[in-house]
């Protein structure tokens, strides 16, 4: 039993109303309690007039997946399957990242009516969101008390991470497929190297294209076509180490990471590689094997949208065996980290040999533009002139480790914010264009 805020509100203007009653004090907390006890009667009596929590039926529907940044619709579905009108309301256990309008609510259900209570949510933060408890109140005909029951009622929402980078996505993918079909592009480095057909020879081709052969045989110059190979392998290293919970432009460097690897996905599938993930930091969190499946974008979000960076440091040779024990075809190997002094040093450095034997590696990272700012700002005082020097040697230290890696044949991107992703795709298709791979 829940008394209501009218029931406190009525007993509160009774009591200051007995107050002014003539008469002594034991007399009036006496009259007090033996008003308070009726009211308490009348509400004990209102409350059970009403109906009961037992006879609503309540059941949550939302969609499986939101993105972050969107926004979706909540709905409670209220069925009263007493003989009584049932006035109620309802609290669900919703999270505060979800960016809720309400999490409470309350209607009037007749018998055997049905109420749909909705609220819009906006979740600010990906993962997935279990919600069980439901609490509902139902409350008496006057409004005096109500009685309230707890119910289990879990659903699971995957929050997932939002694909910013989508319109360069499709940028890129439009752009070779231009280089395909033989077109000039300012950009363009080559038409492939896999055989695609024969066709009559046009001032623009190349002539070492011509087949001298065909050509005696049609009376004509005819030339061979090529196109950027197909059904090869990309797969994609994804630290979720304690380096990648660190925040660039108000974003920790694993969001940057994850947009980059949906908009290599999204262009890889698109030009016909297959593409794979490998998750880790000092284990093997997550694989998707390599496929160019349509839904192969849904399927990498799926395997790191609930991805948390652990505070220790990363098995870069443990994810670097794992991956060679499992796909020993030679691939272009992404590697989205951070070139943090330290780890790479100790960690990576030793360990990109094991890989660079055999695949073509790239290792994308996200630089911080602050402490570019840093270094270029003038010192007006101690403090500044330290923070600039330190923001030097640092800027200094990550090129060196950039020097370093692209010694080992190594293809480094160290981009802005917002730019990593793009940067990934352009040496993506330099790559499949000019059949390096």
């Amino acid at each position: 039993m829940i008394p209501t805020r009218r029931l406190a509100i009525i007993a509160a203007l009774v009591g200051v109303s007995l107050w002014f009653f003539p008469g002594d004090i034991d007399r009036y907390v006496w009259t007090l309690i033996a008003v308070n006890a009726v009211l308490v009667a009348i509400g004990v009596a209102d409350a059970f007039a009403g109906a009961r929590p037992r006879d609503l039926l309540i059941a949550r529907e939302h969609p499986p997946v939101v993105v972050m940044g969107r926004t979706a619709n909540l709905t409670w579905n209220v069925t009263n399957n007493g003989k009584r009108p049932a006035r109620f309301r309802i609290a669900d256990e919703l999270a505060p990242s979800l960016g809720a309008d309400t999490r409470r609510c309350g209607a009037t259900v007749a018998p055997r009516g049905t109420a749909a209570l909705t609220t819009v949510i906006h979740p600010s933060r990906r993962g997935r969101f279990t919600m069980s408890e439901v609490v509902v109140r139902t409350v008496g005909p006057l409004g005096l008390m109500a009685r309230q029951q707890r119910r289990e009622l879990p659903t699971v929402l995957r929050i997932h991470p939002p694909f910013k980078s989508r319109d360069e996505a499709e940028l890129r993918i439009r752009r070779a497929r231009v280089l395909e079909v033989g077109l000039r592009s300012a950009r363009g480095l080559g038409g492939g190297t896999e055989f695609e057909q024969l066709r009559e020879y046009s001032p623009d081709d190349e002539f070492r294209r011509v087949d001298w052969a065909a050509s005696a045989r049609a009376g004509k110059p005819i030339v061979r076509t090529y196109r950027p190979e197909r059904n090869q392998t990309v797969m994609v290293l994804l630290d979720n180490g304690r380096l990648m919970a660190a925040k660039v432009g108000g974003v920790p460097r694993l969001e940057h990471a994850m947009d980059a690897t949906i908009m290599l996905t999204a262009v890889a599938t698109g030009l016909g590689d297959k593409i794979g993930l490998i998750t880790f930091d000092q284990e093997v969190r997550s694989i998707v094997a390599p496929a160019r499946h349509r839904d192969q974008v849904s399927r990498v979000t799926e395997a790191m949208f609930d991805l948390e960076p652990v505070l220790a440091e990363s098995d870069y040779h443990q994810a670097f065996r794992h991956t060679l024990a499992r796909f020993r075809r030679r691939s272009l190997l992404v590697i989205l980290t951070d070139l943090a002094p330290g780890a790479v040093t100790d960690s990576l450095l030793p360990a990109m040999p094991m890989i660079t034997r055999t695949n073509l590696v790239v290792v994308g990272s996200v630089r911080d533009p602050s402490i570019t700012r840093w270094s270029q700002d003038a010192a007006a005082d101690g403090p500044e002139a330290y923070r600039k020097v330190a923001a030097m040697t640092a800027l200094a230290e990550r090129d060196r480790l950039i020097v370093g890696l692209r010694a080992l044949g190594v293809t480094v991107i160290d981009a802005e914010p917002g730019r990593l992703a793009p940067a990934l795709a352009d040496v993506y298709i330099n790559v499949k264009s000019t059949g390096r791979l």
